[in-house]
Formats: C-alpha cells, structure tokens, sequence
C-alpha cells in the first residue's frame, strides 16, 4: 500500500505525465449490441485529444466507429487512469502530415504506410479518474464534463 493517497493535484501532474510520456493504452469498445472487446494500441497524446490508430475492419475500429465511445486504461492496475471519452473517426490521409509523423515517431509504426486500411480514432476525454490502492479511490474523478476539477 502507498504511504499516503495523493491530493488530486498530484493525480492530474501524474496522469499528465503519463499521458505525455507513455506510448501504449488499453482501449475498451463495444458493438452495436454490447458485446465488449478490449485490446491494447499506441497513442499520441496533444494536450487536450488522444490519437490512434486501428485497421477500419477490426472489431475495435468497428466499434469505435459506430458507438464514437470509448473508455481507455492508462497505466498499471495498482496505478491507473481510467478515461471515458468521445470518439471522431478520421480517414488515414485526414490528419495533417506533422500529427501522423507525431504519431508514427511516438508509436514505432505508421498506418499510413501500411497495406491494411487503418483508420484514425481521436478520442475527447469527458471523464478521468486516477488512483493507486485502496486509499485513493476517494477524490479519484479528475475531469468531469471534458472538464478538469482541479
């Protein structure tokens, strides 16, 4: 167990930082009828959207592309954030060429060179929460509304 729970100041430096410096994220989707898929991708964070980048065809880029909803795990389970955002589906030549080189030096590939069709997947945040152990889930929603609360 941690030594003390964060304030939620240090919570939103923290996941700040790893929306800065991480390069990997668990994205959450669902079907049109529920049925839920979960599968890890490469992001490229700006300061206010993440980026990825998926085949058009896979269940995730299905998905995303017809529920435009997603929930996004950021980190290790015993410190995590937990992003709940809205999804704007992008075809792969949309992007302004500096943001897919963004993406491309941050993730190791780029999709856009791929024989596949892969779509860009931006995804608003509207909710955060971020915690540790069992010590922090109180004071743990960060953003609310696409906004931050601290």
């Amino acid at each position: 167990m941690s030594a003390a729970a964060r304030p939620r100041a240090q919570r939103r430096r923290d996941t700040e930082h790893r929306l800065t410096h991480d390069v990997d994220l668990w994205v959450a989707s669902a079907s049109a009828d529920g049925a839920p898929y979960l599968v890890p991708l490469s992001f490229d964070w700006d300061g206010q959207t993440l980026l990825v980048a998926t085949p058009t065809e896979s269940p995730t880029g299905r998905n995303l592309a017809a529920t435009r909803s997603a929930r996004l795990g950021l980190g290790h389970t015993r410190d995590v954030a937990m992003i709940e955002g809205d999804v704007e589906v992008l075809e792969i030549d949309a992007l302004p060429r500096e943001q897919g080189d963004r993406f491309a030096a941050r993730a190791g590939f780029d999709p856009r060179a791929l024989t596949t069709p892969y779509r860009w997947f931006r995804i608003c945040p509207r909710r955060i929460q971020a915690w540790r152990e069992v010590d922090e889930p109180p004071d743990r929603e960060l953003m609310r509304d696409g906004r931050w609360l601290v």
